[in-house]
C-alpha cells in the first residue's frame, strides 16, 4: 500500500503541537500580565489636559495644600474635581488675561464643565474611599506619588490589585501620622521638615504604633474593594 504522508509529517505534527501549547501559554501569560505594563497602565505617561494644571507649580511652588483644590477627599469616597469657581478663586486676580487659562474662564462664563481627562481611574467594579484611607494615615503620596514635582500629572503606580493587596497586607509599611497625610516627602526620621512634633523614627518603629492607635485591620477580603 503506497504511503499517504510522508516521513516528515511526524516531525511537522510534532513541532505543531509544541507551537500551539507555547503559542497558549504566551497568550495565558500575556492576559495575566498585562496590566503590569507601562503601555498598558499608563504608568509613568503625562495625561494631557485641555489646561495643562501643574501640581509642581502650585504644590511645591506655592504651597497648596491637596485640600485646597479637593474639598471633599477627607469626608467623601471621591476626592473630587476642583470646579472652575475654584481656579477663578485666585485667577480672577492672577494672571486673570493670560491665554493659556481661557478655557477656565469660558468654562466659568458658559458654567459648562471642563472635561478633564482622569489620570487615576479605577474599574467600575471597584470601590475605593479616599476618606477612610485618610482617616487611617494613608498618605495621598502613597498612591499618587510626589505630585509636587510632576508639572503634568501621571501615574506612578498601576493600581493593579496586587499593588492594593501589597498595603493591605502590610498597612505599617505605609502609615503615617493623620497630620502628615497631604505631606509630600514625609520622612519618619526627619520629621521637623514637616513640621512635626514627634521624634524621628524608622518606618519600622512608627507604622506598627500607628496601625494599633488607628485599629487599622488588614483588609484582603474580596467584598472590602469588589461590592
Amino acid at each position: 500500500m503506497a504511503q499517504i504522508f510522508s516521513p516528515s509529517t511526524n516531525t511537522l505534527s510534532k513541532a505543531s503541537i509544541v507551537a500551539g501549547a507555547l503559542l497558549a501559554g504566551t497568550g495565558a501569560f500575556a492576559l495575566t500580565t498585562a496590566n503590569r505594563w507601562p503601555w498598558i497602565n499608563n504608568v509613568a505617561v503625562a495625561m494631557e489636559q485641555e489646561v495643562p494644571f501643574s501640581h509642581k507649580h502650585h504644590v511645591a511652588g506655592l504651597g497648596v495644600d491637596c485640600r485646597f483644590c479637593h474639598t471633599a477627599v477627607e469626608e467623601s469616597a471621591n476626592a473630587g474635581i476642583p470646579p472652575v469657581k475654584t481656579c477663578m478663586g485666585c485667577h480672577s486676580i492672577v494672571w486673570k488675561d493670560a491665554p493659556l487659562l481661557e478655557p477656565i474662564r469660558e468654562s466659568y462664563r458658559t458654567d459648562v464643565p471642563i472635561q478633564w481627562n482622569r489620570v487615576h481611574d479605577l474599574p467600575d467594579f471597584v470601590f475605593f474611599n479616599h476618606s477612610i484611607h485618610l482617616k487611617k494615615g494613608i498618605g495621598c503620596e502613597s498612591c499618587h506619588g510626589r505630585v509636587d514635582e510632576m508639572p503634568l500629572m501621571w501615574k506612578v503606580n498601576s493600581l493593579n490589585m496586587e499593588w492594593c493587596l501589597a498595603c493591605h497586607r502590610n498597612p505599617q509599611d505605609f502609615v503615617r501620622p493623620r497630620d502628615q497625610v497631604t505631606t509630600m516627602g514625609w520622612d519618619p526620621e526627619r520629621p521637623e521638615k514637616s513640621g512635626s512634633n514627634l521624634p524621628p523614627m524608622s518606618q519600622a518603629e512608627i507604622g506598627p504604633k500607628l496601625v494599633q492607635e488607628y485599629q487599622i485591620q488588614s483588609l484582603t477580603n474580596c467584598s472590602t474593594c469588589h461590592r
